[in-house]
């Protein structure tokens, strides 16, 4: 055990056994990630003591540039964003939560340029956002590699790469949230950790078979790797708060646990939202355990690692996915699950809003909103509901200790179509 991992155990002890806190003076780890360099500055509550993040999911650019239906789509598709943001002048972070593109509607020589398009709204408004990488936005005219340094050319963008392997994916990294009278990184210590991971799936870029000319399949889950950062990551950040940090995630593609808690039952009063994909999509979704995806397995258990890692973490209150359209409700994970082999442990996970015009459905448009405020977190709680491009608001619930217990209205399940399209 590293003596980093002696002082957050020690740290941890003191909290649950109410014993006087480390006193010592918040040292930045060599990890920590600072913006200072980009000029955007770190992200901050408001003087209120709220922060809120707005998740848009699957907005899919990029799809048939060749018929005028595909552009079409993409302009409503930015309509969605300025709608959604001028509801939610608020939103301190704007996430993009997988398939920005659909990378296998794309050429080699423009296949990124679709991300100018997609962030006009936010730099028009000096919004700042982030993204976690999907399915499809790797294929063989298309990288998560290139759509980040798309990305990095405008200074409002706070996507980055904290894990260096090339096979474990390009979006893993955290962002820390300090109070809004912080005046230096180095000197205060975070209200708030986002945690971003990629899962990874889609295609490798420009790579084929050589037996058969087609393209090479990617993993579909946060690789090992991205797990062992992410528990190194978040021991050195406890170990220099000296106490647990809040923490919310995202990813695009949901993990099994998902898939077991629908089949358990979605209660559409306790988990209110849409729960059209069924069965969901999840991560190691048509590999075998060996490793193999030859089309004769249909989960390989592969996400085992991931699931493990937040369900052990000290406050760690939701993860994010999208991936799944027709899906929009957050579950308590919080026991044990048939078939599976990682108990929960009380973590939320919850589905966004299909945000895009591309992509498969038709369901209305929207945009999931989360809202922390420093006096809940105390209590690892945030609230969250869904703004939809019509302006309404559903869905809206609190992450709390009786989350699943408590009742809510209904979602309705409405559905729009692209007018011109």
């Amino acid at each position: 055990m590293t003596a980093s991992h002696v002082l957050a155990v020690a740290a941890l002890t003191a909290t649950v056994l109410g014993l006087p806190p480390l006193h010592q003076p918040f040292k930045k780890p060599q990890l920590w990630l600072s913006r200072a360099q980009s000029g955007i500055g770190p992200l901050k509550f408001q003087s209120d003591g709220t922060f809120q993040i707005c998740i848009f999911e699957d907005l899919h650019f990029g799809e048939n540039a060749w018929d005028n239906w595909g552009p079409r789509q993409d302009i409503h598709s930015v309509k969605v964003i300025e709608k959604i943001l001028d509801v939610e002048p608020r939103a301190g972070l704007v996430v993009l939560n997988g398939d920005l593109i659909t990378g296998e509607n794309t050429f080699l020589e423009n296949s990124t340029h679709y991300i100018d398009q997609m962030v006009s709204p936010m730099v028009q408004r000096g919004l700042t956002w982030a993204s976690a990488y999907g399915n499809h936005d790797s294929d063989y005219n298309i990288s998560t590699s290139h759509i980040l340094a798309r990305e990095k050319q405008w200074p409002n963008s706070r996507t980055e790469k904290m894990v260096s392997d090339p096979d474990a994916g390009v979006s893993n990294y955290y962002l820390p949230v300090y109070a809004a009278d912080c005046t230096s990184e180095a000197e205060c210590e975070p209200k708030l950790l986002l945690w971003f991971f990629d899962s990874r799936g889609g295609f490798h870029y420009q790579r084929t078979d050589p037996a058969t000319g087609n393209r090479v399949g990617k993993p579909n889950w946060v690789d090992s790797r991205v797990v062992d950062w992410f528990k190194r990551t978040n021991a050195d950040l406890v170990a220099a708060a000296g106490k647990v940090i809040p923490s919310l995630g995202f990813v695009h593609i949901p993990t099994n646990a998902s898939l077991a808690l629908q089949n358990k039952g979605v209660d559409p009063y306790r988990q209110p939202g849409i729960n059209d994909d069924r069965p969901l999509a999840q991560q190691a979704q048509g590999w075998c355990a060996d490793g193999t995806n030859d089309g004769s397995c249909s989960y390989g258990g592969q996400d085992v690692p991931f699931m493990q890692a937040i369900t052990s973490t000290p406050g760690f209150m939701a993860l994010f996915s999208g991936h799944d359209h027709g899906n929009t409700w957050c579950y308590k994970w919080n026991d044990q699950l048939p078939g599976m082999s990682v108990e929960g442990n009380g973590v939320n996970l919850c589905f966004g809003q299909h945000s895009g015009y591309g992509g498969y459905g038709s369901w209305i448009r929207g945009a999931r909103q989360v809202v922390a405020s420093l006096q809940s977190l105390q209590d690892f709680v945030v609230d969250t509901y869904i703004r939809l491009e019509s302006g309404e608001s559903v869905g809206a619930v609190t992450l709390n200790a009786t989350y699943g217990q408590d009742l809510y209205p209904k979602t309705p399940n409405d559905k729009t179509r692209c007018p011109d399209c």
